[in-house]
């Protein structure tokens, strides 16, 4: 893909950055700084890649929503840190857990973006999926590429009005899967013609542990799929679940009628919302280039040793300076 509007998913890419590299890569003054290092590396790597014309950085301003929790309590409930562990809070009260230092890295990596002049965006009482799914939704001109280690955001692929990807790079970087509607619709055995919405349906009826969600007795990855396929979609699919006519095994029929309050609840908890009330860092999101603040970015790489990332950065954004 070329020309596009690339966003990133940052939670996702900074947590996959700290793992990746050890935290024996430090400061001058002895911090970790493998997080910031491998984000900034990993931008560079992508930029260089795919060639987009603007970048936004897509930020959890609340990683678990009261409107999400109040439908499904047990929503990332097991992610909630437990008292005096180090975390990160989001406003709503629950913190999440986070390594020890991870934490001061993220204030690192959104201060390197803004003394590159790179745009961040985010929501009030949203995930990082609702503001790349607002904005890609919302995008009328340029091609849309997603970068995650989430599958949830599959959902958005699409090809009009204008195309939707998905890179998705929860095996790395390297084996990173450019993913679209044809993509998804072959790999998880979805109907094409509706491939992101019926591969979010899937995912309600086969349930999702690491975001805690129970789904539907009984029902797993390929009996879903094939249900959404025989019927579908999901109101079809629950409708034949009452009607006495229907050819639906009783088995499955029995797990989805008593699953109906789940159901109901599960459309909004695994939709990615596509009307958020996004604020962006910067008015104007396309690549930068030169430094938005060459002095504080200095200072900066000085600060942490990161010399090499910002310059790796640099070349891919074609900038003159080097640090």
């Amino acid at each position: 893909m070329t020309g596009s509007v690339m966003l990133l998913d940052g939670a996702s890419l900074w947590f996959r950055s700290f793992y990746a590299l050890p935290e024996k890569m430090t400061s001058p003054d002895g911090r970790p700084v493998n997080a910031v290092r491998g984000f900034i590396d990993t931008i560079a790597a992508l930029v260089t890649e795919h060639r987009p014309t603007r970048l936004v950085v897509c930020l959890d301003l609340d990683w678990r929503p009261t409107f999400r929790t109040d439908l499904i309590p047990s929503y990332k409930a097991h992610r909630v840190a437990t008292v005096g562990d180090h975390a990160a809070g989001d406003g709503s009260g629950d913190v999440e857990e986070v390594p020890d230092t991870l934490t001061p890295q993220v204030d690192m990596i959104l201060e390197a973006l803004r003394c590159a002049g790179i745009a961040t965006s985010g929501a009030v009482g949203c995930e990082a999926d609702d503001v790349i799914g607002t904005l890609a939704f919302t995008e009328a001109d340029d091609d849309v590429l997603v970068v995650s280690g989430d599958r949830d955001l599959l959902q958005v692929v699409a090809d009009d009005p204008v195309t939707v990807r998905v890179l998705y790079v929860g095996r790395g970087l390297k084996n990173a899967e450019l993913m679209g509607p044809v993509e998804v619709a072959d790999k998880y055995h979805v109907p094409a013609d509706r491939a992101g919405a019926a591969y979010a349906e899937m995912s309600i009826l086969r349930g999702d542990p690491s975001d805690g969600l129970p789904g539907v007795p009984g029902i797993g990855d390929k009996t879903a799929a094939k249900l959404i396929t025989e019927y579908g979609d999901l109101d079809a699919l629950e409708a034949a679940a009452y009607d006495p006519s229907s050819s639906l095994a009783k088995r499955a029929r029995n797990s989805i009628v008593e699953s109906k309050d789940y159901l109901r609840a599960a459309r909004v908890v695994v939709a990615v919302r596509t009307d958020a009330e996004t604020v962006h860092s910067l008015e104007d999101d396309v690549l930068p280039t030169a430094p938005a603040d060459l002095d504080g970015l200095r200072a900066l790489v000085a600060e942490l040793g990161v010399d090499s990332s910002v310059n790796r950065l640099s070349t891919a954004l074609g900038w003159d300076e080097r640090f």
